[in-house]
């Protein structure tokens, strides 16, 4: 038996990480035999290859601005695993995640013994617990961010009062495809029959096959620069400005603390979703729930200013997609210093792309490094993603440790310079820890 927080999390980490398997009936069962928790909340569902976070970040305070108490399912987490699962972005207590393992760890051992694959993964396991934990009744409406995909992920489970699709990208190719329509395919696979969509800046071919998703099932479709859009107003001190306009509904000089054009995108999708479930359960839009919500968003570790003197900043970006997302963000707005960036990027991404498409800032050069990634994943070794992408007039080079590699760019930079700090979001989460007790 559990009978600790630090026993339950070698319970839940202890179990297998991933196992492919084309149906969702497994974890069906499992939700089943613990009393199908899943349909006793009242959802959202957000899937996408970027962006999950940060549009459910702006939906929560929209919606907490608007007097609703909001739970959040998120992942990976950042500082602590009780982040996973969150009420009004207030992670939940150790003795919740004892209590809640306790609660699935009876039916995980019968399960074990019962299916001939294996009972349930890590991430079914702790679905299963945020689901136990929001039908007791702890918020009105929860968002639930996909942990994978979309099609087969253990969220999908549920049935949601709308679904919301933020990107189609490239990542995680080896599972779920490898062009960005089967991808497509994957993240199209939350939308329920006749349960609305909103969808975000999504390229044509990719977009054409979650048209024909929502077709079939029958669900309602909102298209980004479509049936809604954002106009850009630029970035001045740190703040980010922009207009959302939908039908007869317009915002205009909205302001968030979360810097580039993507972002706006997700914040207009937040929007957007919270008008949607107005609509839905006949609640009057409260305007200035959306402009309070959108100003006081932060979520952390997405190009967020941990130092102004010298200047750092953290950005969770993994993936070629998110790494395409930041470059004209720097481009664009930090040309007056130089910009180091220290990457370390696990093993299974694109890193050789991720590096190539950062070394076309003009006024950075790149360090990579090494970190230890979870379980047994692995960081990219930095001497061989060099060779692969060193290039004439390229900047780039090597420190394996990560924490020498702070000391030796922060001792190299003047006032108007920046460390971006990058590559993972496991990354990022040591380098945060770090940093909290090692002020520069």
């Amino acid at each position: 038996m559990i009978n600790s927080y630090d026993e339950a999390l070698s319970f839940i980490h202890g179990r297998t990480k991933f196992k492919k398997i084309p149906t969702l009936k497994r974890m069906r069962r499992f939700l089943d035999d613990l009393g199908a928790p899943d349909k006793q909340i009242n959802a959202i569902h957000i899937a996408g290859t970027n962006g999950k976070g940060s549009t459910l970040a702006f939906l929560r305070n929209i919606l907490q601005a608007d007097g609703h108490t909001v739970g959040s399912f998120t992942s990976p987490f950042l500082i602590k695993f009780n982040e996973r699962i969150s009420v009004n972005g207030v992670p939940i207590s150790d003795a919740e995640i004892l209590r809640l393992a306790q609660f699935v760890y009876p039916e995980v051992e019968k399960l074990d013994k019962e299916l001939p694959e294996g009972g349930p993964t890590e991430f079914e396991i702790i679905t299963a617990m945020m689901f136990k934990y929001f039908s007791e009744g702890h918020a009105d409406i929860v968002l639930i961010e996909v942990g994978l995909g979309g099609l087969l992920d253990s969220t999908n489970v549920v049935l949601p009062k709308l679904s919301v699709i933020v990107t189609i990208g490239w990542d995680h190719m080896h599972i779920l495809g490898d062009t960005l329509p089967k991808i497509a395919y994957q993240k199209a696979g939350i939308i329920k029959s006749g349960v609305p969509v909103i969808v975000g800046n999504i390229p044509p071919e990719p977009l054409n096959v979650i048209k024909h998703v929502a077709h079939e099932k029958q669900s309602p479709i909102q298209m980004f620069n479509i049936d809604f859009r954002v106009v850009e107003r630029g970035v001045q001190n740190w703040i980010q400005q922009f207009d959302f306009e939908a039908g007869t509904f317009h915002f205009n000089n909205l302001q968030t603390s979360l810097l580039g054009d993507y972002q706006t995108h997700n914040a207009g999708l937040a929007i957007q979703a919270y008008l949607t479930y107005c609509s839905q359960t006949h609640s009057v839009v409260n305007r200035q729930s959306v402009i309070d919500g959108i100003k006081e968003t932060r979520w952390a570790g997405r190009f967020e200013k941990i130092s102004s003197r010298p200047t750092i900043v953290i950005d969770g970006a993994h993936n070629i997609s998110a790494i395409d997302q930041i470059v004209p963000l720097i481009q664009t707005n930090f040309t007056t210093g130089h910009v180091f960036i220290l990457m370390g990027i696990l093993a299974d991404k694109q890193a050789d792309k991720m590096v190539e498409k950062m070394g076309t800032i003009s006024n950075a050069s790149i360090i990579l490094t090494s970190f230890k990634g979870p379980g047994n994943r692995h960081a990219a070794n930095p001497d061989q993603v060099k060779d692969h992408v060193i290039k004439d007039g390229e900047t780039v080079t090597t420190i394996k440790n990560w924490r020498d590699a702070i000391k030796s760019t922060l001792s190299k930079m003047h006032d108007d310079d920046m460390l971006l700090i990058t590559g993972s979001l496991y990354f990022i989460s040591d380098v945060r820890k770090y940093l909290e007790t090692n002020r520069p």
